[in-house]
């Protein structure tokens, strides 16, 4: 592709996602005075898992207690892998920012009068942050994913170069002063719903850059949906029975997330939801928190509160996993000079510990690791000595000029088989890394130009797919015992808790870390 005829842009703060974390770190940058662009592979304000969701906050205020013991309360349940401080951080970074969405966002109170800050409706939260983001003088590329990550000769981050998919220019090149990577987790394409963006796309670009990840063994998360449809919305399900066709009540765990009873039912037959007692107050509520769900029942002509309907398992893999990036310091940084991570790209194993931060955990560290990130990234280009007009070198995009349909098939049967990630043994991960070393070779075949912006994000995202599920199930394989949500049949006992990092482009490789040494 001839460079001359792409887009080129500078900025101080090039943010690469445009959901929650990377709205928060926009507004926070640009508050602070820097020039910042957004480049969003979708619509910002629409794309992402929160856009259609009722996103709950872990909102505390600092009361007596309140805090301590919620921190107590999660430190109980992270097995051994969550920190205070981590926590203590993200749940006042929280408290003192969403309320100031308020300028663009209304706020509804409970029936006590008092406004409800914590839970907020999807895509009215995330218009709010596009508009906030856009009178804060926010640049938004639309429809422009990124595909590689800029380097300067030392090695840290310079900006970065994508493609646009509406417009005249093929091409996009943005050199910044920083970079942070608010690309979301990753689906594996499950259809989720509004996961169909988190293809891995920021977590391959970190790899290429030398960065690490941790906890991507804590990527075996099944949600529960009404069957035929993709609406993936749980809160209403921790009051929900089941049964199977022969009427039969089956046996829940009291591990919130472990849905592992379902796969296992799953195989013999059907599984029907009993929502009879979800309380009045969640019932009446649930139409203006999570819209969506309502409307999706209504479609299908069933009353979720009176009649049974039967359910299947959608994965979300790293979204509502753990796993990511590691953060490699309190200042959301990657370890890589210039970039830095927010929301579910990185891992928030120092927040959730070995189980799911699904709901208001994760939402709280996606706010707050925008906001952290865009300081330091802020702070960083008032001390850096690269100037954004320095020669940097642009990669040439190739792609593979044949049908993935085998890559991706490859990629799902492997990490969208609930029996296969819920009851993982060394012989099962072993088989589904030879099935997705395979599945990587044949990515790596003969490769030619192709400057069709399309066939070029299509050939980054299988990339990108593969190697988090390769990343994933090496980091399984290498956690040789069952902890949080990574559950292993043929278990050993380990008595100190370790995280499990993991990297590698051309070879997945793994290494365990002893808690106390991590950060």
């Amino acid at each position: 592709m001839r460079h001359s005829t792409a887009r080129q842009l500078t900025t101080d703060v090039l943010i690469i996602g445009g959901g929650l974390a990377g709205c928060w770190a926009a507004i926070t940058a640009a508050q602070a005075g820097a020039k910042v662009t957004i480049a969003e592979k979708g619509y910002c304000g629409t794309s992402g898992v929160a856009a259609s969701a009722g996103p709950g906050h872990w909102f505390i205020p600092p009361e007596g207690t309140l805090r301590r013991d919620a921190i107590a309360r999660r430190l109980e349940t992270a097995q051994g892998l969550g920190d205070a401080d981590w926590m203590e951080t993200i749940i006042d970074r929280t408290f003192r920012t969403l309320p100031t969405i308020a300028s663009h966002y209304r706020y509804t109170q409970d029936d006590n009068g008092k406004i409800r800050y914590h839970a907020l409706r999807g895509p009215e939260y995330l218009r709010a942050l596009r508009q906030k983001a856009l009178e804060s003088g926010v640049i938004i590329l639309n429809h422009s994913p990124a595909l590689k990550l800029l380097r300067h000769e030392d090695g840290s981050i310079a900006g970065a170069t994508g493609v646009s998919l509406k417009s005249g220019q093929d091409q996009w090149i943005i050199q910044s002063g920083a970079t942070i990577l608010a690309t979301g987790g990753c689906a594996f394409r499950s259809h989720l719903l509004g996961s169909s963006n988190n293809t891995g796309d920021g977590l391959l670009m970190a790899a290429e850059a030398g960065a690490s990840f941790s906890g991507m063994e804590f990527s075996a998360f099944f949600t529960i949906v009404p069957a035929t449809t993709t609406m993936a919305r749980t809160m209403i399900y921790s009051f929900a029975r089941y049964y199977d066709a022969t009427g039969r009540e089956l046996e829940r765990p009291t591990t919130p997330h472990d849905n592992r009873f379902l796969a296992e039912a799953l195989k013999t037959g059907p599984i029907f939801c009993d929502l009879s007692h979800v309380p009045d107050d969640i019932r009446s509520q649930l139409p203006q928190i999570s819209p969506n769900v309502p409307m999706t029942f209504q479609r299908l002509g069933i009353d979720p509160f009176t009649q049974r309907f039967p359910i299947s398992l959608v994965g979300e893999g790293t979204i509502r996993g753990v796993g990511g990036i590691r953060v490699k310091d309190r200042q959301a940084g990657s370890g890589i000079s210039g970039l830095y991570v927010a929301g579910d790209v990185a891992s928030r194993e120092p927040v959730t510990g070995a189980i799911s931060g699904g709901g208001a955990v994760n939402a709280a560290w996606a706010l707050s690791s925008g906001c952290i990130a865009a300081e330091s990234a802020v702070a960083y280009i008032r001390k850096q000595r690269h100037s954004p007009k320095k020669h940097i070198p642009y990669p040439e995009y190739e792609t593979v000029n044949q049908d993935y349909k085998a890559v991706e098939k490859a990629v799902q049967d492997e990490m969208l088989s609930p029996h296969k990630q819920y009851f993982r043994t060394a012989s099962s991960l072993k088989e589904s890394s030879y099935a997705l070393e395979g599945a990587w070779q044949h990515l790596s075949a003969v490769q030619v130009h192709n400057t069709d912006p399309r066939a070029q994000l299509r050939y980054h995202e299988l990339r990108a797919l593969t190697a988090v599920s390769r990343w994933c199930t090496a980091s399984a394989l290498a956690r040789k015992e069952s902890r949080g949500i990574h559950y292993r049949t043929d278990s050993e006992t380990v008595n100190t808790p370790t995280h499990i990092l993991s990297g590698g482009i051309a070879k997945p490789w793994t290494r365990a870390v002893p808690v106390e040494t991590f950060s």
